[in-house]
């Protein structure tokens, strides 16, 4: 009896036993390290890892073709530079084939007349007397109011009208009044019977400014005066200029500042200094320059008035010679050539020895004769004078005119 229940109690054990078993098993497939749960743990990691691969290698795609877009574009934008530069480096050598146009401004050496008129004026004189040497179809064909030709015409119907607007235009311009010479003679007292008889310049610049300060001034004088021989008339009148502040009453002064201003050009400040040298001095000796200042001017009385002072008072042949010229020039000026030959030939005569007025004279008078058109008469002068004094003026070139 009692082996025999040993027996089913050891079987029940056993059963128990396995139940045990069961229980391990059960618990080890609950344990999170076991290993059956490890493999399904791993099987399901591992799918989960395929699908981030997946989904990475989808994005990488997605951001190769992005990027590989934005790469064809910058490919794309440097080829067009490089083409962009390729164009412009080959119009640059085109360039570099073609001949440059000089776009200087050309300025060339056309200058005429004194060289007291500067250069602007001389180069503008220059200019004018080149183009009135060209032929003139040329020039009507440059000018800018030129007719237009047949074929403009009939393209431009309205041309007509054209031409009406521009005349009205024109038309209302304002134009130039031409002012008439003067009549009115320049108010100025008679002159004395002889000419004053004044210090020499030097003293009057002691006596009015002291001893140091006016042999500074006298030699002042002097350097304008060896200036003004040397025709360097910018310089004597600036290193006169403040001896005329300084004495103005001076008639040496007075008078190198009229001539120097007469060599310049400035006919009314010449007129004034020499009106005021002949109301110091009460002398005709610059009278030829003074009516010569008139005749530029355009003041005929005033010459004549002059000139016939000058020849009442005779001072000398010379001076009156001069005188004469100035005023014949100025009735040949108006358009009186019968009258400016009977002034010039008045008491001419072929002198025995020849001077520097009577050269003058005859060579005026020729001039005038030719201008007369009389060309024998000024032939027989014009020969006169070459023997007198060969080279004088232009007298070669005025015969082989007249020849």
């Amino acid at each position: 009896m009692s082996s025999s229940s040993d027996r089913s109690g050891r079987s029940d054990d056993r059963r128990s036993g396995g139940g045990r078993d069961n229980d391990r098993d059960a618990g080890r497939n609950d344990r999170p390290g076991g290993k059956g749960g490890s493999r399904d743990n791993d099987r399901s990691s591992r799918d989960a890892r395929s699908d981030k691969r997946s989904d990475n290698r989808g994005r990488s795609d997605e951001r190769n073709r992005s990027g590989g877009g934005r790469d064809n574009d910058r490919d794309a934008g440097r080829n067009d530079r490089d083409a962009g530069r390729s164009a412009v480096d080959r119009r640059r050598t085109e360039r570099e084939g073609e001949p440059r146009e000089d776009r200087r401004r050309v300025r060339e050496p056309y200058k005429v007349g004194p060289k007291s008129w500067g250069g602007v004026a001389r180069r503008g004189a220059g200019w004018l007397e080149r183009a009135e040497s060209e032929d003139s179809p040329e020039r009507k064909e440059r000018t800018a109011n030129r007719r237009p030709k047949k074929d403009e015409e009939e393209e431009n119907p309205n041309w007509d009208r054209v031409k009406e607007e521009a005349e009205a235009a024109v038309s209302k311009v304002k134009k130039p009044i031409r002012r008439p010479h003067r009549t009115v003679v320049v108010k100025r007292g008679p002159l004395p019977e002889a000419p004053r008889r004044l210090p020499e310049g030097d003293t009057m610049l002691v006596r009015l400014l002291g001893d140091k300060a006016g042999r500074r001034a006298a030699k002042r004088l002097r350097d304008a005066g060896e200036a003004f021989q040397e025709e360097r008339f910018v310089d004597a009148r600036r290193t006169l200029y403040s001896l005329e502040e300084r004495a103005p009453d001076v008639a040496e002064v007075v008078e190198m500042s009229g001539l120097i201003l007469y060599r310049l050009g400035r006919w009314r400040e010449a007129a004034k200094k020499m009106e005021r040298f002949r109301e110091l001095t009460g002398s005709t000796e610059q009278h030829p320059v003074l009516a010569d200042c008139y005749r530029a001017l355009g003041w005929w009385a005033d010459v004549d008035e002059l000139w016939i002072e000058l020849r009442d008072a005779s001072p000398s042949a010379a001076l009156v010679t001069e005188g004469r010229l100035v005023a014949a020039g100025t009735l040949a000026d108006q358009g009186k050539l019968k009258e400016a030959v009977a002034l010039m030939e008045k008491g001419w005569s072929f002198p025995k020895r020849a001077r520097e007025h009577h050269l003058r004279r005859a060579y005026a008078l020729a001039d005038l004769y030719e201008q007369s058109a009389s060309i024998p008469r000024a032939r027989d002068l014009f020969v006169w004078v070459q023997r007198s004094a060969p080279g004088f003026a232009d007298v070669d070139q005025r015969l082989k005119a007249l020849r």
